[in-house]
């Protein structure tokens, strides 16, 4: 079996056999396959696409190009929920508490911050002395004991994923349904559950900008879990304007906290309860999906999911005072406020550039090495839909260093579009696959 030979039949759109997408992927982790030669196959799958059998193949390679976590030992169903990025998109620290605190087992590994859209760890990290790094032992050990653990990724599980998305990374092939695809579902497979809630982002601070293109990633993951025997349902949900009032890391950790305590954003709070509803349906702590919402919004209104966050914050090492008390946390020295130019509705707030403006001032990375300052970011004052007066704040930047505010500013200003009339209302909640 020759590499050239695969990457050729690939460009020509033909369908791969899985013992030649095996021998690629095998090849590659191994190293017996060059990246010059990936790069081309990666570009070719680009433009050709995957058959379902192919995806799910690619999959099950990457998959098993490491270790895999076994959770059988730990009695109960295991539920995983996954966005797949926005901005302001803190939904994770509200909807695994309130699943775990209605019972469903939630082993929750996530990521780090790259482009316009935040990162669950680095968010997580903003809370002093938290702990993401636990061992597979300590991860175990505390399912088993609070039914909700939050991590990264090991260097273990689905290595061919992590070697295959650094190159995808250079190589402008990140958009590529059939890899994300394979990427979001080796990692989570791998991590020993039984179902998996997908909130599939679609709109202008997306990854995905068109619903029809968010459909078909939502449909080919949800495929791919059910071909694995694992019950898979996903939202499409708009992004066409930042979740939340909150975009930085600590400030994301506060709205998040706020939220649990049943004082949190409209759009937020409708949203996390959907996610822990389904979650909670899949994890068989209900009979249907009404009861499931029941479920959620009591852990909600009666503090118990909010207790949880709290005992899992301690469990990893961090102050769980800092969820009550924010001056613990990472604090910005300087604000700027952005003001509307005339009166009218708030009709656009761009979510892409105010997630690159947060950026910008230190909330993000471009590159893997990029440090992060925990205490900055953006709090808007108002929605899309709202009406302002000339001269009302529509959203303030919290930063730590001046040398990038003017351009933040900026761009922050120009995500804001004034109109006279009154716009259309948007749905939250687009679609539900699966």
């Amino acid at each position: 079996m020759r590499t050239v030979d695969l990457i050729q039949r690939k460009r020509d759109g033909e369908e791969l056999a899985p013992e030649e997408i095996e021998f690629l992927v095998e090849g590659y982790t191994n190293g017996d396959i060059p990246d010059y030669q990936v790069s081309s196959f990666l570009m070719a799958v680009y433009f050709s696409g995957m058959s379902d059998r192919e995806v799910s193949r690619l999959t099950e390679c990457m998959l098993r190009s490491g270790e895999t976590v076994d959770l059988s030992a730990i009695p109960g169903h295991k539920v995983d929920k996954h966005s797949t990025g926005g901005v302001g998109d803190k939904t994770s620290f509200i909807v695994a508490p309130l699943a775990a605190a209605a019972g469903v087992v939630v082993p929750m590994m996530s990521g780090r911050a790259l482009g316009h859209t935040g990162g669950t760890l680095d968010k997580l990290e903003s809370i002093p002395g938290f702990r993401t790094n636990l061992s597979t032992e300590e991860f175990r050990k505390q399912l088993a004991e609070l039914g909700l653990a939050f991590i990264g990724q090991s260097d273990e599980l689905a290595p061919a994923d992590r070697k295959l998305y650094a190159l995808r990374d250079v190589t402008a092939t990140v958009e590529s349904i059939p890899l994300i695809s394979s990427s979001i579902m080796s990692k989570k497979l791998a991590e020993g559950i039984d179902s998996l809630v997908l909130d599939v982002k679609v709109g202008n601070g997306a990854f995905m900008k068109k619903q029809v293109d968010a459909r078909r990633l939502a449909q080919t993951m949800v495929g791919i879990g059910r071909r694995m025997d694992k019950k898979v349902q996903a939202l499409i949900t708009d992004m066409n304007q930042p979740l939340g009032y909150a975009v930085g890391n600590a400030l994301e950790i506060m709205e998040a906290s706020q939220t649990l305590q049943n004082a949190g954003p409209a759009d937020l709070t409708k949203l996390s309860l959907e996610l822990a509803a389904r979650m909670i349906f899949l994890g068989k702590k209900a009979g249907s999906l009404d009861e499931a919402r029941l479920i959620a919004e009591k852990h909600l209104v009666d503090g118990s999911g909010y207790k949880k966050l709290k005992q899992v914050v301690a469990a990893q090492g961090g102050n769980p005072q800092a969820l009550d008390k924010f001056e613990l946390l990472p604090n910005a020295t300087g604000m700027r406020e952005i003001t509307s130019p005339r009166a009218g509705y708030v009709s656009v707030i761009d979510a892409e550039d105010i997630g690159v403006a947060s950026n910008m001032i230190g909330a993000g990375r471009d590159k893997k090495e990029d440090a992060i300052d925990p205490a900055v970011g953006i709090i808007l004052e108002v929605k899309v839909g709202e009406k302002v007066d000339a001269g009302s704040v529509l959203c303030r930047l919290y930063y730590t260093k001046e040398d990038k505010v003017e351009e933040a500013a900026d761009m922050v200003e120009d995500a804001f579009r004034i109109s006279a009339g009154k716009p259309d209302e948007r749905e939250l909640i687009l679609e539900v696959v699966g």
